[in-house]
């Protein structure tokens, strides 16, 4: 059987650090993934922004991909994405250009509008929630600083200015596909969490792509990548345990309010209305063996028409997700 998977294939890392461990420990476990990834031939590594999260180690998320760049040598490496409300376009331009200096030809920069946090962290940022009325205009203004085109006279990103940062917008739901379309940009949808609008979106973005007016200019074409949670090993019962064990961190991450749920008490929440809630978020999974996972990654590219795929390897067990990345590898590593 032939297990060519039919799209270039990216990976999303959550940088998840556990309540009990040292903070760095969970930047050395992305650091070690990302240098998997790099030598096994996956297009680009992306790392979002969240803010009050124990779990999530990515919120200065410019940093981490300083970090991450200096430590591999070929992949593309960017944000999936950067919450531009929480910030001025002219900061995020200066930052991502620093970044396209040091790394030329490296580095992605994705956008969205969500506060990436809870409602009180969000005032603590500063925001009232208006501010992503303005994201459409804010992706205009930074989009002026990176190639050279700025629409306030007299300001620059330095460094930034005719850097030409590619520029990709990131959502889950018709805005962003719309929004997308409109500036003729690259579409990412967060499927690994949030599919309910995959296929609508997806048909969206395509139908009305706008190449005429494209930010990118008149030949740029239609891009869509479509995330997919991924548990892929030798043995297939080991990756569904470890998809079965991701579930159920979740449901205890989001349901525990605060309380440490024992094994039991989870289980009993897989079938609770709210645990099924979150087990729907995370429908959009494969867990099995390399031609299992090759088979159904095809199928849902297929689906809805993505051409690129971005895998989020959420395996607990550090060594099954760098297995589920060399199994499902582009380019296999020769050492």
């Amino acid at each position: 059987m032939d297990t060519t998977i039919s799209v270039p294939l990216s990976v999303l890392d959550l940088v998840r650090s556990s309540k009990h461990e040292d903070l760095r420990e969970g930047f050395e476990r992305s650091r070690r993934l990302a240098q998997t990834a790099d030598k096994n031939g996956y297009t680009r590594l992306w790392y979002a922004e969240h803010h009050n999260m124990r779990e999530v180690l990515s919120s200065a998320t410019s940093l981490l991909i300083q970090y991450i760049a200096s430590n591999t040598e070929r992949i593309r490496v960017g944000a999936g994405g950067v919450m531009l409300p929480n910030h001025s376009p002219l900061v995020i331009a200066e930052q991502f250009g620093t970044l396209e200096t040091l790394y030329p030809g490296r580095i992605d920069l994705g956008l969205g509008r969500a506060p990436g946090t809870d409602q009180n962290t969000m005032r603590a940022l500063r925001r009232t929630g208006a501010e992503a009325e303005r994201f459409p205009s804010d992706v205009l203004e930074l989009n002026g600083y990176l190639t050279g085109n700025t629409s306030i006279p007299g300001v620059y990103a330095y460094p930034g200015h005719e850097s030409n940062v590619p520029l990709w917008i990131l959502g889950s739901s018709m805005f962003g596909a719309t929004l997308a379309a409109q500036l003729g940009l690259p579409y990412a949808f967060a499927s690994h969490f949030a599919p309910q609008m995959l296929s609508q979106a997806a048909k969206a973005y395509r139908e009305n792509f706008n190449a005429e007016d494209s930010l990118l200019g008149p030949d740029a074409k239609p891009h869509f990548m479509a995330a997919a949670n991924v548990f892929v090993h030798d043995d297939p019962e080991l990756a569904r345990d470890q998809k079965h064990k991701a579930e159920n961190a979740l449901i205890k991450q989001f349901l525990g309010k605060g309380r440490d749920l024992a094994a039991d008490e989870v289980e009993m929440l897989r079938d609770h209305p709210a645990g099924q809630q979150i087990l729907d978020m995370f429908s959009v999974a494969v867990a099995g063996t390399r031609e299992d996972a090759a088979q159904w990654l095809n199928s849902f590219a297929q689906d809805v028409q993505a051409d690129e795929l971005m895998l989020v390897a959420q395996a607990p067990d550090e060594a099954v997700r760098h297995r589920t990345l060399e199994l499902l590898a582009p380019t296999p590593a020769t050492a």
